[in-house]
């Protein structure tokens, strides 16, 4: 099956599959509470492991990502996550702290199939690229947010290892139907393993776009990770004194913001990328201005949580649709730069948050968002013009 004969069907299969895969570094964060007190180990030790997966994720990317404009995708993706698989039923047995900690790290590494599967669908049709593109990262949306969702009831249900279980059982059935539907992509480089990552680095210096993008999906990113981190304790703690199960329902609000993804991914195709950008990291400030303001609010913090997951999810569509139409022979490699940055982002942004909570709880915590936001807002103002 080639770029031009796969069956439409296969982008929604694409958009579940990556779902899927991403979930499994965002189970633990609306759980934290609860496995710390499994473990008996203390807020700051056990936040480590959300922090770790990111890290994992973030290497993935820089390792292994690249690796899709070389070898044949299909069986990358197939191969790791089946590594995954094995991980997420180690996880299941482990009682110990550093044991979670090295696994975390490789649920992380693994986990990088999502984004293999994300500038594979950039490849399909070049005429619904950002609509393709929007759909795939709706699914990984989706999986982020709905993750809170399925790990606080299930750990209300059956305990914190099933969530992983369930997953690993999960991620398995999505690797079956990948092998089955996902179609052949053929590979355009050649050279060494060397030459593809010295390649991928020249692409920083070669395009303004990709360094802005990259550093402005970190910074959002961060703001994002360090928000659903301490949101966790700041809701479990008093006066609010939730369970996991009520904390998990805050990402069902956030996934509404996930569906207007493939929206956003439209109009970046017809160009206004700038002032789509102002408004989506406007939305970011306005939300965390909000949430710092009324900190006890649960209206207030619904309305919250949608308008910055809409912020954060919107101004990612518009990057990626941007950085995909720079080289249209080295998506995965474009990718590689702007996920490694990305989640990096992602990594300080969480151990940012936690150190924020530490030292001063939600109002620190709020105040570290608010910096990071405004620096995303800089960047954008700053930021080249040129619609690429």
């Amino acid at each position: 099956m080639t770029k031009t004969s796969f069956k439409p069907a296969v982008i929604p299969l694409m958009a579940v599959s990556a779902g899927v895969i991403v979930a499994n570094i965002y189970y633990n964060q609306p759980i934290l509470q609860t496995i710390a007190l499994s473990l008996k180990v203390t807020e700051t030790q056990i936040g480590k492991i959300s922090m770790l997966s990111q890290l994992g994720y973030g290497l993935g990317m820089f390792f292994l990502l690249p690796l899709g404009d070389k070898v044949n995708r299909k069986n990358l993706i197939l191969l790791l996550c089946g590594l995954l698989v094995l991980t997420l039923f180690f996880i299941t047995l482990t009682s110990s702290l550093t044991a979670l900690y090295i696994l975390s790290f490789f649920v992380g590494l693994f986990s990088t199939p999502a984004q293999i599967i994300l500038p594979m669908a950039a490849t399909l049709g070049k005429e619904n690229r950002g609509e393709n593109v929007g759909v795939v990262f709706s699914g990984i949306l989706v999986g982020i947010l709905g993750a809170r969702v399925i790990s606080g009831f299930i750990t209300e249900l059956l305990g914190w290892r099933y969530v992983f279980g369930i997953s690993g059982l999960m991620v398995l059935l999505v690797t079956l139907m990948l092998k089955l539907y996902l179609p052949e992509v053929p590979s355009k480089f050649k050279g060494s393993y060397f030459h593809l990552i010295k390649s991928t680095l020249a692409f920083i210096p070669k395009y303004p776009v990709l360094r802005q993008t990259a550093l402005l999906g970190s910074f959002t990113f961060g703001v994002f990770c360090s928000f659903w981190t301490t949101l966790t304790f700041h809701l479990s703690s008093a006066p609010l004194n939730y369970h996991s199960g009520i904390i998990g329902l805050f990402g069902l609000i956030a996934i509404g913001g996930a569906l207007v993804a493939p929206y956003f991914g439209k109009i970046a195709d017809k160009g206004n990328v700038r002032r789509s950008l102002l408004t989506t990291v406007s939305m970011i400030i306005g939300s965390i201005i909000l949430i710092k303001i009324f900190p006890y609010s649960i209206p207030v913090l619904i309305l919250s949580v949608f308008f910055l997951d809409i912020g954060v999810q919107a101004t990612q569509i518009t990057n990626f649709t941007r950085i995909y139409s720079l080289h249209e022979e080295a998506h995965s490699r474009l990718n590689t730069i702007y996920m490694t940055t990305y989640f990096i982002g992602a990594a300080v942004g969480t151990y940012f948050g936690l150190l924020s909570w530490k030292l001063g709880k939600w109002d620190m915590a709020t105040s570290q968002m608010l910096l990071w936001s405004i620096i995303a807002l800089i960047i954008v103002i700053f930021s080249n013009k040129r619609k690429a």
